[in-house]
Formats: C-alpha cells, structure tokens, sequence
C-alpha cells in the first residue's frame, strides 16, 4: 500500500514538473504611453527582437498575380532557391511549382524546399519524386514520426521564398489551386503577398534557415545565400518571427503593441480571427478612445473551415457594443493576414489572429514603415469592403440559440483549429 502511495506520488510530482516546465504562459501585456505610433517605431522593432532595417523595396500582389511573378523570379534564379510553406496539394499549382523548382537544381541551383507534414498532408508522392530526382534538397517540418510524436501540434506556418539572397516573398499564398485565378468565385480565395529586395533580405534568408537547420542541420553559408545587399527602395521594415521558450511571441508583443499605440485607425484583415481576452481589451478601448477600428474576416459561408468563423463569432457581441466595426467578406475565402495603423505603418505576413498562430505556430509578419504602403492596405480594405456585409450590433445580439450554440462549442477547440 505504502509503495503504491509512493508511486502515484512521484507520478504527479513529475507531471507537475513538465507542467511547470512546458506551462503555457499568458503574460498580461501592458504599455503605457501617450506617444504616436510613428515616433515609437524603434520601440515597435525592438519589444519584438527585431531592427529596423532601412532601404527596401516592397510590391504587393494580388491573388493569382502573385504566382505569375513569382514562378518568373524563381525560374531566374542562379545560386540558390529556398522555398517554405504550410499548404501543398496536388494539382495545376503543384505541377508548376515542382516544375519550375525541378529545372533550376539541373540546371545548378541549390534548391532546398521546406514543406510542413502536417499541412501537405495531400501533397502526394509525384512532386517529391520530381524535386529528389532532379538534385533539389527536400524536407518535411515534424514529419509523422515515432520520435516526433509530442511535436505534431507545432506546425510551420510560413510561406516564404528566398530567391539567390536578393528577393524575397511573403505573405498568404499557399501551394493549392485555389490560390490560382482572381478571386472570381468560392473555389478561387483573395489573398495578398508581397515581394521585397533589399537589405531586409537577409532577415527572410535567417528566418527560412531556422526551421531548415532544425530539421536538417545544414548550416548554408556563402554569398549565394547571404549576399551583400544594397538599398534598393526607402521602406523602413522589421521582422517579428521570434518565438522564445516560456516568454510571450514576438508576433504576439506586436500586434498588442499597434493596439495600444494606435490613435486613428486600425484596420486589419484576417481569415481566422480569434482574439485572446487581452486582445478583444486592447481592440474595446482603442475604440473607446476614438480610433476607427476595423476588422474584415470572411462570412463562415465563404470560409473554408466555416467552425473557425463560428468560433470568432463568440467574442463579436463584445467588439461590437464597444464600437468596433466588423464586416464579413461574402465572395470567397478571404485568406490575407494584413494590418493597417494610422496612416503611416503596416503589417503583412502568415499570422492569423489566433491562439494557435500567435502560441504555438511557426509564423512571420513583416513590418514597413511606409505612408504609401499604408495606403495602399486601406485602399484595398475599403475596396473590399463593397463585397462584405457589415454585422450591427444590435442584430448580431439577437442571432439565434443555435447560432450562439455553434459558436461556443467552436470556440472551445480554438487551439487545434
């Protein structure tokens, strides 16, 4: 009996140790400062482990605009090619992408291609073949293996490409045909990305090769992947990947710091919007304080995971009575992760406004202190908004038991979505 006792004993004690040690933490972030967000920018960059690095070039790109000008860049490539993202389907895109990736490690490349397991699930067997047959480096993030079995819930959510350490792409595009076309219909999704050079550059190369060397171990070094780079644009820019063992995520700091700085208006896109308690906060007394806070998510009906939308829903009421403005994009998925500040700073990245992107993911946000940027995302927000519905408060409090019902029972499984 006494042995018994003792056992059960060491066995909580050691569950109580890896708790302490793997404990989930949820500092309460707090700021206080009445200065403008344009004179806090160094601030902005520095809470999240990054610099500002000045002299970059940014263009944007829309829907299936973006594969066009990036299969063209990387069928330009000369001495490296470094390809990472969450999704990756079988079908036209694939072939393409597997083709124009194939052709450059022939003809010399080095070409290493980083696909998460989990998310490439119906990546099939044909695009992998092609890529090991023609010389190019080939790896899956946390692969379904024995050794990896207390990993499966982390997943890479970036999507990024480094083209010879000169250009970079990020955004939302994934490798699926539904990326393809101009968001004409439901089977063909809205989303942007933008391409950079500059010095800015070399953070995307640092940011591919963190889950490239953990997964392999290669360490890749040379001017063909960190070349010297040049200012080739006036864009002020900083990266928030950083994802520190028991502190609170660079991405995280980041979008609560825009909250709490902001002073007349936010404006965010977002396909899976399910702000923490903190967040929601920070959203209610920027609107409080007289900020135009806007957020557009896609209706669960254009949605392609429509439990998502219903889990957002829960918290909608709150935002809603305190003055936020919420609409909700009918046309097709809406997939972009954009954010706009009062006229004079923007965000782009993989990030969703989720628990999962912001605690758990892998992901990437970059960014640019640029009025002209800037106004290009509100631009294209009010744009956008000629395809939303925008939900009324009181309306929306008076939705139906079912409706409410659907929405909390999503809600509780917001960690795995």
């Amino acid at each position: 009996m006494f042995l018994d006792i003792l056992l059960a004993s060491l066995v909580v004690l050691e569950a109580i140790i890896i708790w302490s040690i793997k404990r989930h933490r949820e500092p309460r972030l707090r700021i206080k400062s009445d200065a403008p967000l344009g004179e806090l920018l160094p601030s902005l960059a520095g809470l999240t482990h990054a610099v500002m690095v000045e002299g970059n070039a940014v263009e944007l790109y829309e829907n299936g605009a973006f594969f066009e000008a990036l299969l063209a860049d990387m069928a330009r490539a000369q001495q490296s090619l470094h390809f990472e993202t969450y999704l990756w389907e079988e079908g036209e895109l694939s072939r393409r992408v597997t083709a124009v990736l194939a052709e450059r490690a022939r003809a010399g490349v080095a070409v290493r291609v980083l696909a998460d397991a989990s998310g490439s699930d119906k990546m099939g067997d044909a695009a992998p073949r092609e890529l090991l047959a023609a010389g190019c480096q080939f790896q899956l993030f946390h692969p379904r293996r024995l050794r990896n079995i207390g990993l499966q819930n982390e997943r890479d959510h970036r999507k990024l490409v480094v083209i010879d350490g000169r250009t970079a792409f990020v955004g939302g595009h994934c490798v699926k045909d539904q990326w393809l076309g101009d968001a004409q219909d439901r089977h063909h999704f809205r989303d942007l990305s933008v391409r950079l050079r500059g010095p800015v550059v070399h953070a995307m190369q640092s940011c591919f090769s963190e889950n490239w060397v953990e997964e392999t171990g290669e360490l890749f070094v040379g001017d063909g992947v960190f070349p010297h780079l040049e200012a080739a644009g006036d864009v002020t820019m900083h990266v928030a990947r950083a994802k520190p063992s028991g502190a609170a995520p660079a991405v995280k700091i980041l979008h609560h710091l825009v909250l709490c700085m902001a002073r007349k208006r936010i404006f965010i896109q977002n396909p899976y919007f399910i702000p923490g308690r903190a967040a929601i906060d920070a959203f209610c007394r920027a609107a409080a304080r007289g900020v135009d806070v806007r957020i557009m998510v896609p209706a669960a009906s254009a949605s392609d995971m429509p439990f998502v939308q219903h889990a957002a829903h829960r918290n909608f009421d709150v935002m809603l009575a305190a003055g936020v403005r919420i609409f909700e994009y009918q046309k097709t998925l809406m997939h972009q992760k954009v954010v706009a500040v009062d006229g004079t700073w923007c965000a782009i990245g993989s990030s969703n406004f989720d628990d999962r992107s912001l605690e758990i993911n892998d992901e990437i946000t970059v960014g640019c202190c640029s009025a002209r940027l800037t106004a290009e995302f509100e631009a294209l927000f009010e744009r956008d908004m000629a395809q939303c519905v925008e939900l009324e408060a009181g309306r929306w409090a008076r939705r139906g038991l079912w409706h409410r019902c659907r929405d909390n029972a999503s809600y509780l499984l917001k960690y795995q979505i």
